[in-house]
């Protein structure tokens, strides 16, 4: 089946294509070490919002343009965050809004419906590291390195890190990166879990990330943004209540249309072909 032309926004900070069902975002600040501007972070929940909506795209790599993967937030954005008051109540209320609205702008990329493949190179700190634990797997080429640069400046992580990080690598493995915010290497970092493979080169990483996605691309969409959907749940509640979620799920959400299309290409030992 011919894919139609999608019509897809344009952005100042990200670059994005989609092509085959999976869609690819690069964060697009080479020149700046791809560092989180305003702007960045109100487009990524924007890009994401539309990618979660949009039917043709089945899986999302997001990567970087340039010698960095990304250097976290922009340092200009700390005292606009802050805001100005003198009053120190309406001050933090601005300072709390703020920091809420930047959760939710990344928070859209793990509530997108599309399985997430963040493909990571060089240097990835700070928000950079609020940003990966959003999405669902991580790779990363051999110059990859990660630190939770905040206790550095004098400040607790407040993006999401230390709420998703446990939940990825082990509990005390994330204690020490955020109480010391010291580097930790590619090849530790798929040690501990929280990149799924180590790939060479920027190339490599980039090749090697685009065929896992096309392969989760060519599943049922239905049934891959179920096991999202599941997997998420299940994080965050008990076994009982995940199990109860799927079978309440598979009640409704269950395609007879992708069931029989799967069945039948096993049978026939073809490629299935699922509509969006």
């Amino acid at each position: 089946m011919q894919q139609e032309q999608v019509m897809q926004p344009t952005f100042e900070t990200l670059d994005l294509s989609v092509k085959d069902h999976v869609a690819e975002v690069f964060l697009n600040r080479g020149d700046k070490a791809n560092s989180m501007s305003p702007a960045m972070w109100r487009e990524l929940q924007g890009c994401f919002e539309w990618l979660d909506s949009e039917p043709s795209v089945r899986a999302v790599i997001l990567a970087a343009h340039g010698k960095h993967f990304c250097a976290g937030i922009d340092l200009n954005m700390l005292m606009e965050v802050q805001g100005q008051n003198t009053d120190p109540a309406r001050r933090a209320e601005f300072f709390r809004r703020n920091v809420l609205a930047m959760q939710d702008n990344l928070s859209a990329i793990e509530k997108c419906r599309k399985p997430v493949l963040a493909a990571i190179h060089n240097t990835c700190i700070g928000g950079a590291i609020d940003m990966v634990t959003c999405a669902d797997m991580r790779y990363a080429a051999a110059d990859a390195w990660f630190s939770i640069r905040e206790v550095d400046i004098g400040m607790t992580a407040d993006v999401g890190t230390l709420q998703r990080l446990p939940k990825i690598v082990p509990y005390a493995v994330a204690c020490e990166l955020a109480y010391t915010g010291r580097d930790m290497k590619a090849e530790e970092a798929q040690q501990v879990g929280l990149v799924n493979r180590v790939f060479a080169d920027r190339e490599a990483l980039l090749a090697g990330v685009r065929e896992i996605a096309a392969t989760i691309a060519s599943k049922a969409p239905l049934a891959v943004r179920g096991s999202k959907e599941m997997l998420l749940f299940s994080r965050d509640h008990s076994v009982q209540e995940g199990l109860n979620y799927v079978a309440t799920w598979n009640s409704g959400m269950l395609s007879v249309q992708d069931l029989q299309e799967g069945l039948a290409a096993q049978m026939e030992k073809r490629a299935a072909n699922y509509d969006d």
